[in-house]
């Protein structure tokens, strides 16, 4: 089991088992299946730009990793959107690529940019996860008086390990 992630002169570094580099890298790649690049529009300069539409995402979990910039005011949050997702996107598909190209079981060392990049894609992560299972603030408590044969359990424990290596994280790099 990991003991998180610690300060080094040159960066970050985490030992991770091969059981834990499979499940990140499990739900890495299922973060980088759901933000491809978005839908644009018909106008072809605006698919050369990579103009989307300004409407949210219908997924609870893309509403979440790209939330309205403006929240009471649909129309300016529509053009906000219109013109930033495609860079959201291809920055969330950049730090899950950096995940999955240096996660392998053993002592793992980081560069400060792969340590921030780690750490975005560890978010994307929990929050679609948070959102999937319905996760409250009571996350602790729940799981500490739920029966490990619930279903939840496992999905849980893992968003709480998460939540762990995130925190150890945030705290090697600053």
């Amino acid at each position: 089991m990991s003991t998180g992630f610690r300060s080094t002169r040159k960066g970050v570094s985490v030992h991770l088992d091969a059981g834990e580099v499979s499940i990140l890298r499990s739900l890495v790649s299922q973060i980088l299946g759901l933000v491809e690049p978005g839908a644009t529009g018909d106008d072809p300069l605006e698919r050369a730009l990579g103009i989307g539409s300004p409407e949210p995402p219908s997924d609870p979990v893309l509403a979440r990793l790209f939330p309205p910039a403006y929240g009471d005011d649909d129309k300016a949050a529509g053009e906000f959107r219109r013109y930033t997702e495609a860079t959201l996107r291809d920055a969330k598909r950049a730090d899950a690529t950096t995940l999955l190209e240096t996660a392998e079981p053993g002592k793992l060392e980081l560069s400060p940019e792969q340590g921030q990049a780690w750490l975005r894609a560890i978010n994307d992560v929990r929050l679609a996860l948070g959102v999937r299972l319905d996760v409250t603030e009571e996350i602790h408590e729940e799981i500490a008086s739920m029966p490990e044969d619930d279903p939840r359990y496992p999905a849980l424990v893992t968003y709480d390990w998460l939540t762990y290596l995130q925190d150890t994280l945030v705290r090697a790099l600053w």
